[in-house]
């Protein structure tokens, strides 16, 4: 069963990129300053890179000739497999900022793990990948030390992004019956591991941008085996459009 849970297990980092891409790009043209405007599109096209590469493998993986492409715009929202907090509305800046440092923090952590797979595809891929993302964790973790510890609006505005995306948090380290397979295989890590060194870099964190950590409550779930809340099929509408209107379209 290897095979159909490192396809899976490959779908759920490409659909997380792919998806944090696409709301991040749905602020350039509209960044509070220019140089914010240049940094977001710059970081979704990181994560479109990322996203070629995951979902590149996983149609490998499922040798059914999908393509990165076909995976990315011939699916429905229930085939999805991205975490929740991913595919949250950018509300606010601060909202932007504090969902990209919390997901910057976990994601950083697991690519530098999987840089150890027992799969030299997976250690790859994730050898690429952790160089951009220990970029993105030291951006955005300052914009979050600097905002929250900034003005009492920033600082405001930073806490209740806080506590409006925490509860997106917890997924990251609920481990199923797919990534417990590929852990004993030595294709993914442990969570726990994960959650040790996340927990560590969100409180050192918090603590110089002068936030209150919530406390730990119930956790929202069920991105990961396709569950999604009703925001996911408004920004997958928008994002396969032209592909679904021009079926097989190309340049």
């Amino acid at each position: 069963m290897t095979d159909k849970a490192l396809f899976d297990y490959t779908l759920r980092l490409g659909d997380n990129c792919l998806v944090l891409a696409q709301r991040i790009s749905e602020w350039v043209g509209h960044a509070p300053v220019l140089e914010e405007d240049i940094a977001m599109g710059n970081v979704a096209l990181d994560m479109v890179g990322q996203t070629q590469l995951w979902l590149g493998l996983a149609g490998e993986i499922e040798g059914k000739d999908r393509s990165a492409d076909n995976l990315a715009y011939l699916r429905d929202a229930h085939e999805f497999r991205n975490l929740l907090l991913v595919e949250q509305p950018n509300g606010d800046f601060a909202h932007t900022l504090m969902r990209q440092f919390l997901f910057d923090a976990w994601h950083y952590h697991l690519l530098e793990a999987l840089t150890g797979s027992s799969d030299k595809r997976v250690a790859e891929i994730a050898e690429k990948a952790v160089k951009e993302a220990s970029y993105h964790l030291v951006r955005s973790t300052d914009l979050v030390v600097s905002l929250g510890d900034g003005t009492d609006e920033s600082h405001a505005r930073m806490q209740q992004a806080l506590d409006d995306l925490w509860p997106y948090t917890g997924e990251m380290f609920m481990s199923d019956e797919i990534e417990e397979e590929l852990k004993a295989a030595g294709i993914a890590p442990d969570t726990d591991d994960l959650q040790a060194k996340w927990d560590s870099h969100v409180a050192e964190s918090f603590d110089r941008a002068t936030l209150s950590r919530p406390e730990i409550g119930y956790m929202q779930n069920g991105g990961k085996r396709g569950v999604h809340s009703e925001h996911l099929g408004y920004l997958i509408a928008e994002m396969q459009f032209l592909q679904r209107a021009y079926p097989g379209a190309t340049w």
